[in-house]
């Protein structure tokens, strides 16, 4: 399934900054960054139990949020680019 990972960090401390680099980092590992704090993570469903763990045991709740939005397996037709920085198949053959 697609699952679009949206974050926001407080980053007015240094812890926050902190964080931001450390929310990132983990969002890289499971998926593209598609905007500054917007990743399109392709999962299934152990997969993103992982991930969120480890995005909720990074973040502080009274300060920074995430957001998670379920758009399932059939995420083609419900995605729709316009702009800069081509569009990519998230399940397409990678090439090294």
């Amino acid at each position: 399934m697609l699952v679009l990972i949206t974050y926001d960090v407080n980053t007015e401390t240094a812890a926050g900054k902190k964080r931001l680099r450390r929310v990132a980092k983990q969002c890289v590992n499971y998926g593209q960054r598609v905007q500054n704090s917007v990743f399109e993570c392709v999962l299934d469903a152990a997969k993103f139990r992982q991930v969120k763990e480890l995005l909720v045991n990074i973040i502080d709740t009274h300060t920074d949020s995430l957001r998670f939005y379920y758009l399932g397996n059939a995420y083609k037709e419900k995605i729709e680019h316009i702009g800069a920085k081509p569009s990519y198949d998230a399940e397409a053959p990678l090439i090294l």
